[in-house]
């Protein structure tokens, strides 16, 4: 993903590298063992990326910053857990501008 004037600078020092999953209590994560795995590319911005998770999952944007940024540097981010019906919605709403990711089942 490419860079843009977006403050990810201040977030990035503060973060490790270890993979963030939504907790148990965020929406999108009902037990279902379907999830969406969004993966990094170099055609769109971070800004980008961040609104378009954002409007797919409804996660703050925090969290939306955070996938965002795990895609980036690892290649790929589980960014959403729920029935297949929903996770076939959000990678839907992702593919929108083209980005790349899949459903699957873990």
């Amino acid at each position: 993903m490419r860079k843009s004037p977006f403050r990810l600078e201040t977030l990035t020092e503060e973060r490790s590298d270890t993979a963030l999953l939504p907790e148990i209590d965020e929406p999108g994560t009902s037990g279902s063992n379907y999830r969406v795995v969004l993966y990094n590319d170099e055609w769109h911005g971070f800004d980008e990326v961040i609104e378009q998770v954002i409007k797919a999952t409804q996660c703050s944007p925090q969290r939306a910053v955070e996938i965002t940024l795990e895609a980036h540097r690892k290649g790929r981010a589980v960014c959403y857990k729920n029935s297949r019906e929903k996770c076939h919605e959000a990678a839907r709403v992702l593919r929108e501008i083209r980005l790349q990711c899949e459903v699957d089942h873990d």
